[in-house]
Formats: structure tokens, C-alpha cells, sequence
């Protein structure tokens, strides 16, 4: 990620984990230990050469149908600072020692195979850990060992580097929730239900939760007048906003906001790691502090603490996977509105691939970081200026969103607790939209039958988590990790393939 600490003289903070990843090496006493400790060491000079050797460990330990080595090569990859753990099945392996080692070990861990390398080498050389993976899985599931298995888990060296690297984005994810912190403001806005969640689920995926009055967070900022570390904020505002700072009178106030956000999370992340934040942005935001707070929830998303609007709870958390995952800025929108008919046929039909049901407009304030726009003005809020005056509506964020690949996607709790997520891959279309907010116009396949038979059948809120790239692969991965189950997992389905709800007659 390009930035993902607090700057501007505010003090730092790392709000993206890290991972670094103990890879153990295992053997069935009836095979050659070396078979697997050669492999283990080719695997490790495949990852280094084509990921680099920073985020792996090479445990020295191959575990030989032993507790005693299981019990050795735990305490090994602990104290070498291993948050994540690869069992690599050189031969056929210890199914008890090697399943007791991913029980004891507290972080997110994998199993990947060996494959056999020559037909020239089938007798001394064979180590059938593809027999092996069967017994492992088997012995996962019999000790209820949650473990992440890659869709054909059996390699050569460098395949099994490969299926490394792509772990890693889940373990980041899965470490993460095991230490964020949710701060949130405020109550959910009036006849805003949808984003009024159950907050259990955040529990039982490890996350704690802050929730505080608009009122305190009013308190702080006031508290915050005058802090001298405005003007250096002001400064770095200025540079950002460049010709698009068409609201330089707001600057200081919003500056003052920034500092008190990042002041609070300081003063109140406790004994966790990682922090995202879900604010109550109106109506009385804008008449008591005397903006919107957009701008700023874009700056502190940009610098890797995400920010949801509406106090949408799941929004933020949606918001944290994907920066974690993707290791870069996201958004939250809207998933608003419908493309024009004629827009349609004079801007798309004939020049990109999609009906006008695959299409729709991707819009929210102004809570998309600049970076992620093609341009971009501070202007007022509109929608909001139609109901308030105008000067308690100034600080948001407008511009088309870059056109590119995107991951549409959310995690959310049910009304009865229940978990449940979505993911859909599309892009933002080069198309210029002829409206205002921090929006673009949005293509994903088959959007039309997903609209109607994964989102609305779904009970999902408004807002959906926009990762910048196509990420549908990991973040599967991860709600699978975290105990999603799979049929709750909707995604676009491909023309031909039907929902389960779908009028097969339609």
C-alpha cells in the first residue's frame, strides 16, 4: 500500500499487518526425512526467488511422526515471530503430529503438497503426499482444525510458492480481525435500518467494537481548537486538493477534524493493532461542527485507516479486508443508481462488452480518496445543501472515480446474526458520468440478475466495498476462513448459470 500510517506530525501509526510465515516440513516415518527437507529447501529458494525471503521462515525442524518434534518446531516458528503457518507435506506425512502442530499453532495456517518431480525417480523418490493431503484434510476436519487448503493443493516447488504468496493476503486479513477495533459515532441515521447490524458477529470474528456518542466525538473536537499541528495538516490539504481546493476557507476546520480522529484512535485503539472507523456524518454533523466530514474520511482511507459513512458498522469492516487484502485504498459507495438509456446507447452500447442491466452508477458523497478519482473538486454537499444551508454543507470530495478493474463486494450479519458476503468482479467504465459526488459508472456481468437474486434476495444494506483491481479469489478465501458459509457467499453468476430463486421461465 502506498500509505498506511498517520502522518502530517500526528505520530505514526501502522494500521496494516504483517506477515511473516513459518514454513514446517513434514514426514511419514516410512519415507526418506530427506525427500521432504530437499523439497522444503527447494520450495524455499523457489518463494525467495520470485517473492523474496521477507515474510517466509524455514523452520530447521522436519517433524517425523513425532509430538515431541511437533512440540519443537511450534515453539521454533514462535519465537522466530511467525503469525502464520504453512505445513508442507514433503512426503506422505505424520496426519496426527502434522494436524496437532495447526491445532496448537493461534494464527491462520495452510497445507499444500509435494508433488513427485521425474518418472526417472518413482521408487526412493516418490513421496505420495498426494495420498497424504486426503488424510491430513480428514484429520482437520476430525479435530474441527480450521485451515486454509488451495484449490489443487499438490505442487512442485514452484507451484507451492505460488500458493504461498496467494495465502498471504488471506492471512493478513485473518490477522487483522483477530486485532481491529471498530470505533464508531453516533446512531445509525434516522430511516437508515439498513445499516443497523447485530454486533455479535463482530465478536465472534474477533473484533472489538467501540461504540460512542456524536456528543463526546463533539466534545473532542472542540477541545481540539487551536492545536498547532493544524496548519502543517492545512498544508498537506493544499497540496493534495491542488486547483480542486474550491472550499479553502473550510480547510482549518476540517484539518481540526482529522487531528481529533486520529487523536481518538490513538487514545482509544487499547490493546489493539488496527483500527477502522464508522461515523455518523449527518444531519446534525453539519449544523453542529459546521461541515461534512467527507474529505477527511477520504484522507484517513487513503492513509490505510478505513472510514465508513452512516455509521455502517460491516461497511467499515468490509473496508478493512479489502485495504488489508489488497494493500490499498478502497472505497465505500452507494450502489446507486441506473445508467440513462441514452447514456447508454451514446456512451457504451458498441464500445465495451455489457448490456445496460450490467451497468450502474457507483456514487457516494464524497468519501473516495483522491487517488482514486481522475480528477477532483472540494465542493459542498448537495444532496445535503437542499435541506441545510449551504455554508454547514462544505468539505466533500467530487470526481469521477478512475476507470479500471474493481471488486464490488460486502460482509455483512443478518438481522438474526447469521454471516453472509457477496463478491463480484467488473470495472469502472472511462466513461464520464455528468454528475456529481465522488462517482462512477460501474460494469459487472450479469449486474442485472446479481441486483435482483444476490443483493436484494440477500437482505444487503446500500453500500458496497470497492477494492481497485480484481481480488474475488482471496476474499473468497478469507469469508470462507472466517466461517462464511459458502452458500452464503453470492457472486455474479455467468449468463446460463442459474439462481437457485431464478424463474427458470423468465
Amino acid at each position: 500500500m502506498k500509505n498506511n500510517i498517520f502522518e502530517g506530525g500526528i505520530g505514526i501509526m501502522n494500521n496494516m499487518p504483517e506477515v511473516k510465515l513459518g514454513i514446517v516440513a513434514v514426514s511419514r516415518d516410512c519415507f526418506p526425512e530427506s525427500l521432504s527437507v530437499n523439497r522444503r529447501k527447494a520450495l524455499i529458494d523457489a518463494y525467495t526467488k520470485k517473492y523474496g525471503a521477507e515474510n517466509i521462515y524455514e523452520c530447521p525442524i522436519c517433524i517425523v511422526e513425532s509430538e515431541i518434534h511437533m512440540v519443537q518446531a511450534l515453539e521454533d516458528i514462535k519465537k522466530a515471530g511467525c503469525n502464520a503457518l504453512c505445513v508442507y507435506l514433503g512426503n506422505f506425512g505424520p496426519e496426527i503430529s502434522e494436524t496437532l502442530l495447526a491445532k496448537h499453532f493461534d494464527g491462520p495456517k495452510m497445507f499444500v503438497a509435494a508433488a513427485e518431480e521425474t518418472g526417472d525417480n518413482l521408487v526412493q523418490g516418490r513421496g505420495d503426499a498426494y495420498c497424504g493431503m486426503l488424510n491430513a484434510s480428514y484429520n482437520l476436519q476430525l479435530r474441527n482444525i480450521n485451515a486454509y487448503i488451495p484449490e489443487y493443493p499438490v505442487g512442485d516447488a514452484e507451484e507451492c510458492a505460488d500458493m504461498i504468496h496467494e495465502f498471504m493476503p488471506v492471512a493478513r486479513a485473518v490477522i487483522g480481525l483477530n486485532d481491529l477495533k471498530i470505533i464508531s459515532f453516533g446512531p445509525r441515521p434516522l430511516n437508515f435500518l439498513a445499516c443497523n447490524a447485530p454486533i455479535k458477529q463482530l465478536y465472534n470474528l474477533g473484533v472489538e467494537i467501540e461504540e460512542n456518542s456524536e456528543l463526546d466525538l463533539f466534545e473532542a473536537f472542540n477541545k481540539h481548537a487551536g492545536d498547532e499541528r493544524i496548519p502543517a495538516v492545512v498544508k498537506e490539504m493544499e497540496e493534495e486538493l491542488g486547483a480542486g481546493n474550491k472550499k479553502p476557507e473550510i480547510l482549518e476546520k476540517l484539518a481540526q477534524y482529522e487531528i481529533t480522529l486520529k487523536d481518538w484512535v490513538e487514545d482509544h485503539r487499547g490493546y489493539r493493532k488496527y483500527v477502522a472507523i464508522a461515523g455518523k456524518c449527518w444531519p446534525a454533523f453539519q449544523t453542529q461542527f459546521g461541515f461534512v466530514p467527507c474529505y477527511v474520511n477520504s484522507r484517513l482511507t487513503d492513509q490505510g485507516i478505513p472510514v465508513s459513512c452512516e455509521v455502517d458498522i460491516y461497511g467499515a469492516l468490509s473496508e478493512f479486508i479489502g485495504t488489508v487484502v489488497s494493500e490499498d485504498t478502497v472505497t465505500l459507495l452507494d450502489i446507486n443508481n441506473t445508467v440513462p438509456k441514452d447514456m447508454y446507447e451514446s456512451e457504451i452500447k458498441g464500445k465495451y462488452d455489457y448490456t445496460q442491466k450490467d451497468t450502474f452508477m457507483g456514487f457516494h458523497c464524497g468519501n473516495t480518496a483522491s487517488s482514486k478519482l481522475a480528477f477532483c473538486e472540494m465542493k459542498n454537499q448537495m444532496i445535503m445543501a437542499r435541506t441545510l444551508p449551504e455554508e454547514v454543507t462544505q468539505g466533500t470530495l467530487e470526481g469521477d472515480i478512475i476507470p479500471g478493474d474493481i471488486t464490488f463486494y460486502r460482509l455483512q450479519s443478518t438481522a438474526d446474526c447469521k454471516l453472509r458476503a457477496y463478491i463480484a468482479h467488473g470495472e469502472v467504465l472511462p466513461v464520464a458520468t455528468k454528475s456529481f459526488g465522488g462517482v462512477g459508472i460501474f460494469a459487472i456481468p450479469e449486474m442485472g440478475r446479481f441486483y435482483r437474486h444476490v443483493l436484494l434476495e440477500g437482505g444487503y444494506p446500500h453500500h458496497g466495498a470497492v477494492a481497485f483491481g480484481h481480488f474475488g479469489k482471496a476474499l473468497y478465501e478469507v469469508f470462507k476462513y472466517i466461517g462464511v458459509p459458502v452458500e452464503e457467499i453470492g457472486y455474479n453468476q455467468p449468463k446460463g448459470v442459474r439462481y437457485k430463486t431464478e424463474n427458470p421461465f423468465a
